[in-house]
């Protein structure tokens, strides 16, 4: 969110987006937007000098933000939000666009490898998970851009870091990237979206993956935070905005998420056009 900035030309970029903060803001505090997770493709399309107005843009009107920073160890902190009487923290983490990496001295993003087995991608996700349980959330969050665009289901070694990530403490992994929803998988009663797909896009829509199509993730916890239910309302976007998905699209898109979900061994209840989910371990 700034008008600062030269599009970035280190490297090859097909597409630099940046939004006027005069009115990116506002419609983020119209939307109740209380936290923004930055690691992703895009944050630096506008090089540092539009990050940072970001982040000042952020921090001004109380949006809590993670993800990326003026340094790694910015980037790698929690943001932290209360959600009525609970606290969330909310790490963010990306495995796209190397280039935009923070550093010990370099603004960018927190950036890891999406790999258990790499030494050092465990260490810096440990790192992060650290930061963020010092502030004694009652819900921990990782919100993980990973993975390429226009995929229908995540590849195993997603799946083996996702279940790293609940088995390290945390209670709600979050997956953006391919504008396309992935299934649903629920391990140690711990909610895995592997890919929430697009909310409110202006992307060419692809008639077959129909990035168009998604929904609104809305969950239940307890007062203690445990994740106890999924309610999945499907949506639609038209003219850059989202809308209550009409019956037939939503017919659609139950269709695929159960079909997606089923390998992970996730079955959904209806409630009207919406899809339920119980999260509750055993």
């Amino acid at each position: 969110m700034s008008t600062r900035g030269e599009p970035w030309r280190r490297t090859a970029r097909a597409f630099h987006f940046r939004a006027d903060p005069d009115w990116a803001v506002p419609a983020l505090e119209r939307a109740g937007v209380d936290c923004c997770a930055l690691a992703n493709n895009h944050v630096l399309d506008f090089e540092t000098e539009a990050l940072a107005d970001t982040l000042a843009a952020l921090d001004s009107a109380g949006i809590a933000n993670s993800g990326a920073g003026p340094d790694r160890s910015a980037a790698l902190d929690p943001a932290v939000v209360p959600v009525g009487p609970l606290t969330v923290a909310v790490v963010s983490l990306t495995d796209n666009t190397v280039e935009y990496a923070a550093t010990a001295d370099r603004p960018g993003t927190a950036y890891v490898d999406i790999d258990v087995e790499d030494p050092a991608t465990r260490a810096t996700v440990r790192e992060c998970l650290h930061r963020a349980r010092a502030h004694d959330p009652d819900l921990l969050v990782a919100s993980l851009h990973w993975g390429p665009n226009m995929t229908v289901a995540p590849p195993g070694r997603f799946r083996r870091f996702a279940r790293w990530l609940v088995d390290a403490g945390v209670d709600v992994v979050h997956g953006h990237s391919a504008h396309v929803f992935h299934g649903v998988e629920v391990y140690r009663g711990r909610p895995v979206l592997y890919d929430t797909g697009d909310f409110v896009d202006d992307y060419a829509v692809d008639g077959r993956l129909r990035n168009d199509r998604s929904f609104l993730f809305d969950l239940t916890v307890t007062e203690e935070g445990r994740p106890t239910r999924l309610r999945l309302e499907p949506t639609e976007i038209s003219d850059c905005a989202v809308h209550r998905a009409p019956p037939d699209v939503a017919a659609w898109s139950r269709e695929r998420l159960r079909e997606r979900s089923a390998p992970f061994g996730t079955t959904f209840e209806r409630d009207g056009d919406a899809l339920v989910l119980d999260v509750d371990e055993g």
